[in-house]
């Protein structure tokens, strides 16, 4: 064991490397017998394509590159691909990325597009499809732009003709839905075809705030009428709604403060089905998550728990719950099921994000997707600590602490290792704790990371979630000092070493902990939100053009306090040197943001060494390998210049000073 100076450790973790294991698979599905989901492919321009596992167990990659298999409905897309098997093989619908068309392919032919292009604003956008095949129809829902601005935009519940006589004519696409509310989901047909279910909700409410249940009836030729709500309210989300195999509605609600599964019950009383506190949900970021899928013997798989996910299987007669055996200790919010077999995506601090099938009735789990194999010696790893520290006020902050480690190299006795602070996005959203090459990229090399799970974040019930509201910049920026502070205080990490990084809400979380503390010694911004006012006037796209207004307040009665908040307004606060990492596609984060803050910036007498890189082609959310190498060495490299260490074979980032 060598003694080495904290930050120049060598590792076998290089940027390239975390790079190629970036991203993991999502949206599981069984065509048929076969198991389907897609995956990212960051070394081919960052796509993502649809792998089956045939029947012999070996993969297929299904479309090859340029598809994309990836919607921008909500710019986060979500469930972006369906399928059936039939005598003569399978039949496919899937979104491709680039024109945002649905396309219905039949592996080994080329992809033929079932819907249209429009030229007016965003075009026409497609998600979370089921297929109709007795009707000859794909059932999903629409987002079409009605201008050219980013709120210029409708959504709903549509039929798309398999035949592709729409892929020429918008009139085509049947619509099934009313258009009342803003937002909606994809429907899900009960088991005797006779109602529809569906999720909507509307501004200035976002689906963790308050959604609302549809029911409708299904008429003999396909139209749905008579649409009610059935369960949710404007303070109750539901995240979720399917049918159990006997008929009867299920959905996840946090009605007693967490999301739990209920039944809708005869006379449309909730009936909670295990109710504990922890979570059955999770935060609707993406059209189509799934965190519990009933079987045909009345069993749910769900997906659940408090700060981490298990996968088990529901009895809802007893409330019976038994967990999954495995090394897997978190979950992804995908699931599917077949018979008894359950599909879903687990993974776990010592491994990536895997294709895990378990079999509900014997209870055996293996992984047959997605593999992981370690890249290099697991003796590289991160060995992470769950913390829980006190905040202000007396609140816990969650955190998930990783030490430097490295299986060859100490550090100094007379020095302390730095540590950089890990801020998730969202805000509404949290880190979970799984193995992380970036992560490991940092701390193999001597570098400790925290991610905070700050008030605010999700995984602890909605009384932690609702610490958010009207506080965001104030309560988030508290908790990541609370926690960074408490490092240094006990003697983990050295005070005067400190950093912070985030991307998108992160990213606001870290500039705003620049401007208004003097906790760090400098900081990564990533496609940030930096001014308030600009962001909720205009500047991004429509999902979250509102979501504002529960995180700081309504911009009619608080502009102030919107003006305050903003790194931009306290530029000449900022005395630590930062890096500033921007994709020029990004639609909800623009870069306007980036380039006003940096103007205000350097508006300043004193000049703060810093760095802006923007990269082609990018948008919210690095996906090109090429892109994330870069951002990490100069990453890395600004810690090596402001905190003193001596990284090996690093690229000096230049800093304007």
């Amino acid at each position: 064991m060598q003694t080495t100076p904290y930050g120049s450790w060598p590792s076998p973790i290089d940027a390239g490397l975390a790079a190629a294991h970036d991203g993991h698979p999502e949206f599981v599905g069984f065509v048929g017998d076969e198991a389907w989901w897609t995956e990212p492919r960051p070394a081919e321009g960052g796509r993502r394509t649809l792998v089956r596992r045939k029947a012999d167990g070996t993969e297929e990659t299904v479309l090859p590159a340029p598809w994309n298999v990836r919607s921008r409905v909500i710019e986060y897309g979500g469930s972006p691909w369906t399928g059936i098997t039939r005598p003569e093989g399978p039949l496919i619908v899937f979104v491709d990325f680039a024109d945002q068309r649905l396309y219905r392919c039949e592996p080994g032919s080329e992809p033929i597009p079932l819907t249209p292009l429009s030229p007016v604003g965003g075009g026409l956008r497609w998600v979370d499809p089921q297929l109709r095949p007795e009707r000859g129809e794909v059932w999903c829902v629409m987002e079409e732009f009605t201008g050219d601005g980013p709120t210029d935009v409708r959504r709903a519940v549509v039929a798309v003709p398999l035949d592709g006589s729409a892929a020429q004519d918008r009139a085509a696409v049947r619509e099934l839905s009313d258009g009342r509310h803003r937002f909606v989901t994809g429907p899900r047909l009960s088991p005797d075809g006779r109602q529809a279910v569906w999720l909507a909700w509307d501004h200035p409410r976002m689906p963790w705030d308050g959604t609302e249940v549809i029911l409708a009836d299904v008429s003999a030729d396909g139209t749905l009428s008579d649409p009610r709500p059935v369960a949710g309210g404007p303070e109750e989300s539901v995240v979720q709604a399917d049918w159990a195999a006997d008929g009867t509605l299920l959905y996840a609600s946090d009605r007693s403060g967490w999301w739990n599964l209920h039944r809708l019950g005869a006379d449309g009383e909730a009936i909670a089905l295990c109710p504990r506190e922890e979570e059955f949900g999770g935060p609707l970021w993406k059209i189509g998550l799934r965190w519990f899928a009933p079987l045909d013997s009345g069993l749910v798989a769900v997906v659940h728990g408090r700060g981490a996910t298990a996968l088990g299987i529901l009895d809802p007669e007893t409330g019976e719950l038994v967990d999954t055996a495995g090394p897997w200790t978190e979950f992804a919010s995908t699931l599917a099921v077949h018979g008894s077999r359950v599909l879903a995506v687990g993974a776990s601090p010592r491994s990536a994000h895997e294709v895990v099938e378990l079999d509900a009735r014997t209870g055996r789990t293996r992984v047959i997707g997605a593999a992981h194999d370690d890249p290099v010696d697991p003796a590289y790893y991160p060995e992470p600590q769950i913390r829980t520290f006190a905040g202000p006020a007396g609140r816990e902050v969650h955190a998930h602490v990783y030490p430097p480690h490295h299986p060859g190299h100490v550090g100094r006795t007379d020095e302390l290792p730095p540590y950089v602070v890990w801020v998730h996005g969202g805000p509404t959203s949290r880190s979970p704790l799984v193995l992380d090459l970036e992560i490991a990229y940092f701390t193999s090399r001597g570098i400790g990371v925290a991610e905070v799970n700050y008030g605010g974040s999700t995984g602890h019930g909605r009384e932690y979630r609702n610490l958010l509201r009207e506080q965001w910049g104030v309560v988030d920026v508290e908790d990541c000092a609370a926690v960074a502070l408490a490092l240094a205080d006990e003697g983990t990490a050295d005070r005067r070493r400190l950093a912070i990084r985030g991307g998108s809400a992160g990213g606001w979380t870290t500039a705003a902990s620049l401007a208004t503390t003097d906790v760090y010694a400098c900081g990564t911004i990533i496609y940030p939100v930096i001014d308030l006012t600009g962001w909720a006037s205009g500047e991004t796209h429509d999902f979250e053009s509102q979501y504002l207004e529960s995180l700081v307040g309504p911009l009619a009665e608080v502009p102030a306090r919107y003006t305050e908040r903003s790194p931009s307004t306290h530029a000449d606060g900022i005395t630590a040197p930062f890096l500033l990492l921007q994709g020029l596609d990004d639609a909800v984060c623009p870069p306007v943001q980036c380039e006003r803050f940096l103007a205000r910036v350097e508006e300043q007498g004193r000049r703060v060494p810093h760095a802006y890189i923007a990269f082609e082609g990018e948008g919210h959310g690095f996906r090109r390998a090429e892109t994330m190498v870069r951002a990490l060495e100069s990453e890395l490299s600004l810690y090596a210049q402001v905190l003193g260490l001596n990284p090996p074979g690093i690229p000096t980032l230049e800093l304007s000073k």
